[in-house]
This record gives structure tokens, sequence and C-alpha cells, in this order.
């Protein structure tokens, strides 16, 4: 594979149609409920409620980032192995290994 053509089909990532916007909405919900216990913690709001809802953030992101992850593996890395493109697949463990930590 020629350097040019690698780096070009890098720049192209194919997803589920559908996927950006599911993505995109699932973080503005995030956002939105961070925003919520913010509300929470300015108008004095009592920490345990305001902790069982910060879980609830968390657990949403952590699922949004299981999403991402096997999207990723579904296509990018199937097309990336194909093309016998192990820079991807070592990026992917380098991103697995700080999501998980």
């Amino acid at each position: 594979m020629r350097e040019d053509e690698g780096q070009e089909r890098r720049d192209t990532h194919i997803h589920s149609e559908g996927y950006e916007k599911a993505i995109v909405n699932r973080i503005s919900r995030s956002i939105g409920h961070l925003e919520s216990i913010k509300h929470m913690v300015e108008n004095g709001k009592d920490c345990s409620e305001v902790l069982i809802q910060l879980a609830a953030v968390k657990a949403a992101v952590n699922n949004t980032g299981k999403k991402i992850l096997k999207e990723h593996l579904e296509h990018c890395i199937v097309d990336a192995i194909e093309h016998e493109d192990m820079e991807s697949v070592e990026k992917l463990n380098k991103a697995v290994d700080i999501f998980i930590k």
C-alpha cells in the first residue's frame, strides 16, 4: 500500500447510517444532565442526590464510549485490517487503554 493511498483511506470513516447523529444526541443528553447537576449543586441540593445523578451521567458517558468502540470495531477496524493498516489497530489499542483506566 502506498503511503498517500493509506492516508487517503484513513481520512474516510465508514459508519452505520445515523451513527453520528445518535452519538451527538447521547453526548448532548449527558451535557444537559451535567448542567442540571450543576444547578442542583448551586441550589444546595442534597449531596446524595447529586452523587446519584453523577453516577447516571458517568454510566451514560461510559455507554456512549461503548457504542463508539463497537462501531469502530465493526467498521473502521475491519476496514483497517482488510487494508493492512496496523497503525489504526495500534491507535485503537492505545485509545482502549486510556478509555478503560
